[in-house]
């Protein structure tokens, strides 16, 4: 096996698929890179079981000046092999397997490392039964954006640890929980090329989804496959396997309040920067919490700390209706929902100050966006 590549476009190869790669495995040989040539073109594929990434870089791709002199396969250790690459000295490369040693050489550098045999990677997932559609990605960020903060980073829930998606037709339906609190977003696909009869239920880690995030930049369109256990999205030249949890998640729409006793709607930007304030002193305190006070049509969010002080702010509110009412909240959870809103206004509504409160869009009423927090009980 022997190529000569352009150093900076096979570094970004070697970046995406080592996002999949974990240090901490059972399986040795999945923290190598595995390396596959052929006559036209360099595959690269990186997996932790869970999930697995496979880029592909074409002889055709001019960027690439991808040289093919021999076509065979190796695995080298991905930490070592791509802080290797990324240090080496002149803008292309060589990759010449001799057994299971690898020569690097590039400009005036040369390096030979061990590697693995190929034959010994696991192979990708094979899927049947498969539902297919084409999303836009742009769609996909905003679905994984606007879920992933409230899914459970506690394995001792593992249901919890996803996000739960609803496929019917051209829409699709995302929530996640972590018994905390809440995130549902609800969207119709544009320009869907799905099958006629594509209907979903799946539950997808939202460690694979964050991951997939960060590949989706700069892409068009998406092509999903969906398997009883595993699910694909096909970008291009690269292609992401994650495997799916089992079980069933819980009924979340039983969880959203129906009505509510008191209303605010204000700007998100505007409540996110007096909740950033009150943080600094909630942080220094051993339960984090700030309060809000809204009373005769004033709203006042207060954040206390025994040992260090306080800090009171009046929020300038557009509207605030209903009831009096004294809260209290986890400011790092609201926090987090309030950056969804991307400094649009928000109608916060509230039941009581033991029961869920919602974030939505101003004006809107179809939880098609919403965030949930759960009250922090001070008495």
């Amino acid at each position: 096996m022997q190529f000569t590549i352009n150093r900076q476009a096979f570094i970004k190869a070697l970046n995406d698929v080592s996002r999949a790669i974990s240090s901490r495995t059972t399986i040795p040989i999945l923290t190598n890179i595995k390396l596959v040539l052929n006559d036209e073109e360099l595959i690269l594929t990186g997996s932790n079981a869970d999930i697995s990434i496979e880029t592909t870089i074409p002889q055709s791709d001019t960027s690439a000046q991808l040289v093919i002199t021999q076509p065979g396969g190796i695995t080298l250790p991905a930490t070592f092999f791509t802080n290797i690459v990324k240090r080496l000295p002149a803008d292309n490369m060589t990759l010449a397997i001799d057994g299971l040693r690898a020569a690097i050489t590039s400009g005036a550098s040369a390096f030979t490392i061990n590697g693995q045999d190929v034959q010994n990677y696991p192979q990708l997932p094979e899927m049947e039964d498969v539902q297919s559609l084409s999303v836009s990605a742009a769609q996909l960020v905003d679905i994984i954006s606007q879920t992933k903060i409230s899914a459970s980073t506690q394995e001792s829930r593992p249901i919890l640890t996803g996000i739960h998606l609803q496929l019917t037709g051209n829409s699709v339906k995302a929530v996640t929980t972590d018994s905390h609190r809440l995130s549902q977003r609800i969207v119709t696909l544009t320009g869907t090329d799905a099958d006629a009869d594509v209907d979903a239920d799946v539950i997808i880690p939202a460690k694979a989804f964050n991951e997939l995030q960060s590949l989706l930049e700069g892409q068009d369109r998406v092509d999903i496959k969906l398997a009883a256990n595993q699910a694909v999205f096909d970008l291009g030249h690269t292609t992401f396997y994650t495997r799916l949890l089992e079980g069933n998640y819980p009924e979340t729409d039983r969880l959203i309040p129906t009505e509510s006793t008191t209303a605010i709607t204000i700007e998100a930007s505007a409540l996110l920067g007096a909740i950033d304030r009150a943080s600094l002193l909630s942080h220094e305190s051993r339960n984090n919490v700030v309060q809000l006070s809204l009373k005769n049509g004033a709203a006042v969010l207060t954040g206390n700390s025994q040992e260090v002080g306080q800090v009171k702010e009046e929020l300038g509110a557009q509207t605030i209706d209903g009831d009096d009412l004294d809260i209290s909240f986890n400011p790092d959870y609201v926090r987090d929902a309030l950056r969804v809103f991307n400094g649009k206004s928000v109608d916060v509504k509230f039941t009581s100050n033991l029961r869920p409160f919602t974030l939505t869009p101003a004006g809107e009423t179809d939880n098609k966006q919403l965030q949930l927090i759960t009250p922090v009980r001070t008495f």
